[in-house]
């Protein structure tokens, strides 16, 4: 429990404060942009410029650094379990800065290396989890609805970040470009965790979505007596089933995403076309945001996820037919819808099933999944596609994988809900 809490805990607060935080989280979600691929790609070619790097060279380091990243990440949950939400955004974003200012100082591979794993693990990773779960605790029957919102708000806000640190490397040049990003960081993130984030109702006499009355809290009671650990939680079937299934989104969706400009030239749009192509992308995450956010409390997590494969095989079945026009527009909206999907599912789902006491630690290993599966599909695209002649028939091996995870989905089972009367121990399956 964090020590540091906020002036006025113990003290009700007549406004609810969760959608503060809800809006709070949606700007330090969209400030780990720096940290994610859009925010790197501006960057790839100065820095090639700079180090003498060979673009293979730029490539392996970014593949370490986002492996090592993932691997940095797993105990950042539990820790944020253990100081809460408002402590941690802080040095959090405090690290993410200093990792930031790494990156402007690199000067080979090695260095390159060590940056991009600063940045990956601190950016992508611990400051996305931070953002999410100083949500989580504030909402509990419309935590998917309020996920289905900020999730698209996050992306929109983040698709930004090439635009502007474009802009930046532009006119200052990459590594005043990574120093400008890092001031951005320390005085955007900092405050809000140290003045805007409160980590629990709790704190200031709230419950969770604002309810009100004995009703409330006698549900409230009942929900917070499922308390799972993080080894109980990552061994149920049902957690290792979705995590199957958001590992293959992350690696599929970057592998074609990473590739895209490659893809679509071939089926006969310019460069430039191809990267407009982006833009539908979006379209299709946020949509599928709001709309497996508005589903995710009142529909099964299996159809969810299960849907959420057959858009991303529906996306791979085009690759070998696609044209200029309305096929390449479906092709790329399909693509980020079945990204995206996930974005508000995971931390709508997890809390539903493993109750809130560790759901840091459970929510971390989650992130390390879609992180470390998102490093490897670049060059398993690559790979396939080598080995098997081009992109279609490469898109047609890789369609069996979501083919799999998407059927094994359909066998997650959801556990009883919670009421007053009826509490529910980990071993309740």
């Amino acid at each position: 429990m964090p020590s540091d809490s906020p002036s006025g805990v113990g003290r009700p607060d007549k406004r609810f404060l969760g959608w503060r935080i809800a809006g709070l989280a949606i700007i330090t979600g969209a400030m780990t942009g720096p940290g994610q691929t859009i925010g790197v790609s501006v960057s790839i070619d100065p820095l090639i410029a700079e180090l003498g790097l060979s673009r293979p060279q730029i490539s392996a380091a970014y593949l370490i650094g986002t492996l090592a990243g993932a691997a940095a990440l797993l105990p950042v949950g539990s820790w944020i379990d253990r100081v809460g939400t408002r402590r941690a955004m802080r040095w959090i974003g405090l690290a993410f800065g200093i990792g930031l200012v790494v990156m402007a100082g690199v000067q080979g591979f090695v260095t390159l290396a060590i940056g991009f794993t600063l940045i990956r693990w601190l950016g992508q990773g611990a400051l996305t989890l931070v953002s999410s779960l100083s949500i989580t605790h504030w909402f509990e029957r419309r935590r998917g609805q309020v996920f289905g919102l900020t999730a698209p708000a996050i992306s929109g806000l983040m698709s930004l970040t090439p635009l502007i640190l474009g802009l930046a490397v532009a006119t200052y040049g990459v590594r005043a470009a990574w120093l400008l990003a890092a001031a951005a960081v320390w005085l955007v993130v900092i405050p809000i965790g140290h003045f805007g984030i409160v980590d629990r109702p709790s704190d200031v006499g709230q419950l969770p979505d604002g309810d009100k009355g004995p009703a409330s809290t006698a549900f409230a009671a009942a929900a917070a007596r499922i308390s799972y650990t993080r080894g109980q939680a990552i061994t149920q079937p049902r957690f290792v089933l979705m995590s199957c299934v958001i590992g293959t989104a992350a690696m599929v969706s970057t592998g074609l995403n990473f590739h895209q400009i490659s893809i679509l030239s071939g089926a006969g749009l310019t460069a430039t076309e191809a990267a407009a192509m982006f833009v539908p992308q979006i379209m299709g995450m946020i949509a599928a945001g709001l709309a497996v956010g508005a589903m995710a409390d009142r529909l099964p997590a299996r159809v969810l996820l299960a849907a959420s494969m057959f858009l991303l095989i529906c996306a791979l079945a085009m690759v070998g037919n696609l044209e200029p026009g309305w096929q390449v527009f479906v092709y790329t909206v399909l693509l980020g819808a079945a990204g995206g999907a996930h974005f508000p599912l995971v931390p709508t789902v997890l809390p539903r099933w493993f109750g809130l006491a560790n759901i840091g630690g459970i929510q971390g290993v989650s992130m390390l999944v879609i992180v470390g599966a998102s490093a490897v599909g670049p060059v398993t695209v690559a790979l396939l596609s080598a080995g098997t002649g081009g992109y279609p028939a490469a898109a047609w091996w890789l369609a069996s994988i979501p083919l799999a995870t998407g059927l094994s989905a359909l066998w997650i089972t959801e556990p009883a809900r919670p009421s007053p009367s009826s509490p529910r121990s980990p071993d309740a399956l």
